[in-house]
């Protein structure tokens, strides 16, 4: 079956049409969201998100603009890409806490990052509460400075400025 065969199957509804379109797509399909999403669960979510899509929206491909590969293309990443930026995936990327990141980290095995984190935590337990709050959320949790402020409701211009005093007092800690 030509592609031109299989589209118009598929413009007709047909579920074989479609089922020998994710056949032959979804692999693919499959390694751009991957790529991006880098979770083997997220990524098969948005691939079945993808093809979802695909079936609402074929009367919105158009020959003239490209070919079809690419146009399944597009859904997929922009499929993915609006999956990154939801927050439920963020929130989930996360939802370690401190104590078990630098328990991770901590792992024998990994000696390069033994030797980054011996004794951090103890040192970040010394700190005032909020800066190891901050700490916490910008370091162990990955929280970009605009996310903490919101988080934690405070300026941004604050969390800079706290950011910026709790990382100096953490450089004294070690220096003693």
């Amino acid at each position: 079956m030509t592609q031109e065969e299989l589209l118009a199957q598929i413009y007709k509804k047909d579920n074989k049409a479609f089922t020998l379109l994710y056949d032959m797509y979804a692999k693919n399909l499959y390694g751009i969201i991957y790529n991006l999403l880098k979770d083997r669960e997220e990524a098969e979510d948005v691939l079945q998100e993808t093809f979802v899509k695909i079936w609402k929206n074929l009367d919105t491909y158009n020959e003239s603009k490209g070919r079809f590969f690419t146009w399944l293309l597009n859904i997929a990443r922009n499929s993915a890409i609006d999956r990154l930026r939801s927050k439920n995936f963020n929130n989930n990327q996360k939802n370690l806490s401190s104590d078990n990141f630098v328990h991770i980290l901590d792992d024998t095995t990994r000696t390069m990052n033994k030797i980054d984190t011996i004794g951090i935590q103890e040192f970040v337990k010394k700190l005032k509460p909020k800066c190891i709050q901050l700490i916490d959320l910008l370091f162990f949790k990955g929280y970009t400075q605009q996310e903490v402020s919101e988080t934690l409701e405070i300026p941004l211009g604050t969390v800079k400025t706290q950011n910026r005093n709790c990382i100096n007092e953490l450089r004294n800690l070690l220096r003693v």
